[in-house]
């Protein structure tokens, strides 16, 4: 058997790269699929037993993924902190995109929920004293002009207001939640982390067992496999690979590889429910992700060029005419 030691070092890292990479394009894929899905099932389930349901769905997925790849007990200081993290992700921000959804339409719903990592980026610069840099300041005022865009637009369609108000929630508590996730993985391993997290989710999600159950009993069974898959796929798959990416890479870069979501969704969302985006909200949204993307770049690509400033050259001392006696004095 070949030792691992003996693979070159360039190897190595290309086929670790490899795997982050198909890691983060699945976490994609099926991140974008359920913004479709959940459009598609907020038919016949509350926003509440949509999410229950889900999370009950996905907590039992990633049970088995535990059992496979293995999970280690946290810390006890980190529990709290997990617990708090998992309420976050998997009962706010679900019971929140499901609420923003019953108004928007999916394409519109990603796009805004797609400035998290602008607000990674501003939680950082509060919080974590990480600063504001360049790109910052003139990516923020950007995106913020591509909600407003996106907010006016609403008032002249049938898009409530409060849906954007939603979709944007969703954002910080996205934004949020990375951060601390990425704080977490320090000590925790991902697998270990996600099924905590999302027990704690599905536990804060109890209030709602009793609409699930009259959901369950009146929905069609396409739309309860609908929320099945969403429990199986986006969550226990999905927050499975992107834990392991954000575990390889920075917060910020990981959540970039997220800009990709709203093309698919936009793709799905005009193939399998034949929404589509106004123009005035598609340019918001573009507004939107092109902020989020310039608060990505280095803060050298932002920094005005300083032109050099042309020396004198050194003036020559002119040769001394006094005999050459007198400097060996």
């Amino acid at each position: 058997m070949t030792s691992y030691r003996l693979i070159p070092a360039t190897l190595r890292s290309s086929r670790g790269s490899m795997r982050v990479f198909l890691a983060a394009l699945t976490t994609v894929v099926l991140w974008a699929s359920s913004f479709v899905v959940i459009r598609s099932t907020g038919e016949h389930y509350d926003p509440g037993s949509l999410a229950l349901l889900r999370m009950l769905v996905g907590s039992a997925g990633l049970g088995l993924i535990a059992l496979t790849l293995g999970a280690r007990w946290p810390r006890g200081r980190d529990l709290p902190l997990i617990i708090g993290w998992g309420l976050g992700w998997f009962t706010l921000y679900n019971l929140v995109l499901n609420q923003a959804e019953t108004v928007l339409d999916a394409g519109t719903a990603s796009m805004l929920v797609n400035l998290a990592p602008l607000i990674a980026l501003l939680f950082g610069g509060l919080f974590l004293r990480e600063g504001f840099p360049r790109p910052l300041l003139v990516g923020a005022p950007l995106s913020f002009l591509g909600v407003v865009l996106i907010g006016t637009s609403s008032w002249t369609s049938d898009v409530a207001l409060s849906g954007v108000f939603l979709a944007v929630l969703a954002a910080f508590l996205y934004g949020g939640s990375t951060v601390l996730q990425k704080r977490l993985l320090r000590d925790t391993n991902a697998t270990t982390l996600t099924l905590i997290g999302a027990i704690a989710g599905a536990a804060g999600l109890l209030p709602w067992s009793g609409e699930l159950v009259q959901d369950v009993a009146h929905a069609p069974a396409s739309a309860t496999l609908g929320v099945v898959y969403l429990g199986l796929f986006p969550t226990a798959l999905a927050f499975s690979t992107w834990g392991y990416v954000l575990s390889r890479t920075t917060a910020g870069r990981t959540a970039a590889t997220t800009y990709a979501v709203p093309v698919f969704v936009l793709l799905m969302s005009a193939l399998f429910l034949g929404e589509f985006p106004t123009p005035v909200m598609l340019t918001g949204g573009a507004l939107c992700l092109m902020g989020v993307f310039i608060t990505r770049l280095p803060s050298r690509w932002l920094r005005p060029r300083r032109h050099p400033k042309h020396k004198k050259p050194p003036t020559r001392e002119a040769p001394s005419s006094s005999p050459v006696w007198m400097s060996l004095r």
